[in-house]
């Protein structure tokens, strides 16, 4: 979907495929983490020991920094790689609660479905018409304040299957909204006081 040229293309594939396989293993990290003594006693047995919402958030965690060291040496720039995960997530994420509806009736995935479907809508629409800082903001702030909404019309909301609780949610709205705020500081739309 990207007006990019074919190697930049191939180039933000590549990044995004490194990176997932690097969150599953964050997500093994993270499982090894929060079951250490499990880990310990039989090591072998943390492979099939069933990960959480907390080693997917450890893998949040790990990912984010490993991403921020990374831009921070010059060795990927970070907003593009970002774009181009959004859309990556939202396409998954969507195909993926599709696929738990109509295959295992989750009635819980359609309003999750929803809120992926306006996303989508909306990056497809604003692609280019928006900064791309300003529509990376609007996404993720948008995201969060959608499971925030989600979650009190419904017992709980997942994201590949993993419960996203409140505080997640919350913490990365306030992440997005102070991205959103510095960006805007840097172009020049909020003066400094």
């Amino acid at each position: 979907m990207s007006d990019l040229p074919k190697e930049q293309r191939k180039r933000h594939i590549e990044e995004i495929t490194s990176q997932l396989i690097n969150f599953v293993l964050f997500i093994w990290v993270g499982k090894i983490i929060m079951n250490f003594t499990v880990f310990i006693n039989d090591p072998l047995a943390i492979l099939a020991y069933p990960s959480d919402s907390s080693a997917f958030y450890l893998a949040v965690l790990f990912s984010s920094l490993y991403l921020f060291f990374k831009s921070q040496r010059g060795q990927m720039n970070m907003m593009l790689f970002i774009q181009s995960f959004i859309f990556v997530f939202l396409i998954a994420s969507f195909l993926y609660e599709f696929m738990q509806f109509v295959l295992y009736d989750n009635t819980y995935s359609v309003s999750y479905m929803v809120l992926l479907a306006i996303l989508l809508i909306l990056i497809l629409t604003a692609q280019g018409r928006m900064g791309s800082h300003t529509l990376i903001s609007a996404l993720l702030i948008g995201w969060s304040l959608g499971i925030y909404f989600i979650t009190t019309i419904q017992p709980f909301v997942t994201v590949f299957g993993y419960m996203m609780t409140p505080w997640f949610v919350g913490l990365f709205f306030a992440v997005s909204f102070t991205h959103l705020i510095l960006n805007q500081r840097k172009s020049g739309y909020i003066e400094r006081n």
